[in-house]
């Protein structure tokens, strides 16, 4: 695998798990965790728009 399909499959790894806590943390009314996992969000989502990802049907929060 090439090392730029590797690092694309991981962030797309941390995306989803990223948007998984951002629903915990809003449900639980975590403002603080919920702002910190968003600037990780929004970081990955760069990431994974310079890479090309669609992430129209993955990304889960659309913020």
């Amino acid at each position: 695998m090439s090392n730029s399909l590797e690092i694309t499959k991981d962030a797309l790894n941390e995306f989803k798990e990223i948007q998984e806590y951002m629903a915990l943390a809003k449900d639980e009314n975590a403002l603080k965790t919920y702002d910190r996992l968003k600037e990780k969000y929004l970081y990955l989502k760069a990431l994974l728009n310079t890479a090309g990802v669609n992430l129209a049907e993955i990304d889960k929060i659309k913020e």
